[in-house]
């Protein structure tokens, strides 16, 4: 890891290890106790993200890790009724981030509410107004971003490493289920009884705003469903950029 910075070295070997001994509770606990109230977990509400906020919350730990989401304003009702679900179950408040007002009515007015359609580069526009943005704002003055990430998800995710320094925003971003098969995940899902976004029932392994995404068919891509009608784009909003 000669990549990290000093300040962030040890905890970072530290929550590697534990990442791929499998023990991600372990991990969001050292990171809880390596940088006390600087440590954030963004949630989409995507399955890793519950299973991720099942930990934190039983564990104890909801009161040193922040967890937060992005509403970009296009969400699903079932992903806006799952938070509300969540933070019911959980006995938590997840914080939410908005998309600055203004950004989006300039966009709206200046291009339309399906600019995205047009190109790759109004989608990225759309994106980095509605998530990048925001999460620009959630992660300031912090030291440690939790994701959901896993290697399984898509071949771009699987060259990334369980742990990696976000140069862009410099916090250490940790991914504690990163070796998380596909089975895991569903087993852990029905053995703590997490609960989890009704569209996955239809074919949506992969949800995000509601015009960008599309239900998958079996053995695609779980990601596939993601920005559609675009070709070899990597699938990514930029949330999640390669370091």
């Amino acid at each position: 890891m000669s990549a990290i910075p000093d300040e962030f070295h040890l905890i970072a070997e530290k929550i590697s290890a534990e990442i791929k001994a499998g023990n991600s509770v372990a991990a969001l606990q050292s990171a809880a106790v390596g940088f006390p109230g600087q440590v954030v977990f963004s949630s989409s509400l995507g399955k890793e993200d519950q299973v991720l906020t099942e930990m934190i919350a039983t564990a104890g730990l909801a009161q040193k890790i922040e967890i937060f989401s992005l509403d970009t304003g296009r969400l699903f009702e079932e992903t806006q009724y799952l938070l509300n679900l969540t933070n019911k179950a959980y006995s938590l408040k997840i914080k939410v981030y908005f998309p600055e007002a203004g950004d989006v009515e300039t966009l709206v007015r200046e291009k339309g509410s399906y600019s995205f359609f047009d190109s790759v580069e109004n989608r990225k526009e759309c994106c980095f107004i509605r998530k990048v943005k925001p999460l620009k704002r959630a992660l300031q003055n912090q030291k440690i971003w939790v994701t959901g990430i896993r290697a399984a998800q898509s071949t771009g995710r699987a060259e990334m490493l369980p742990v990696e320094l976000d140069e862009d925003h410099n916090v250490l971003k940790i991914h504690p289920l990163f070796y998380f098969t596909d089975e895991e995940l569903e087993s852990y899902i029905q053995e703590h009884s997490v609960p989890v976004n009704e569209l996955h029932k239809k074919n949506y392994p992969s949800i995000g705003c509601a015009p960008c995404t599309s239900p998958v068919k079996p053995g695609d891509d779980p990601r596939s469903g993601r920005w559609w009608w675009e070709q070899n784009t990597g699938r990514e909003c930029g949330l999640h950029a390669a370091n």
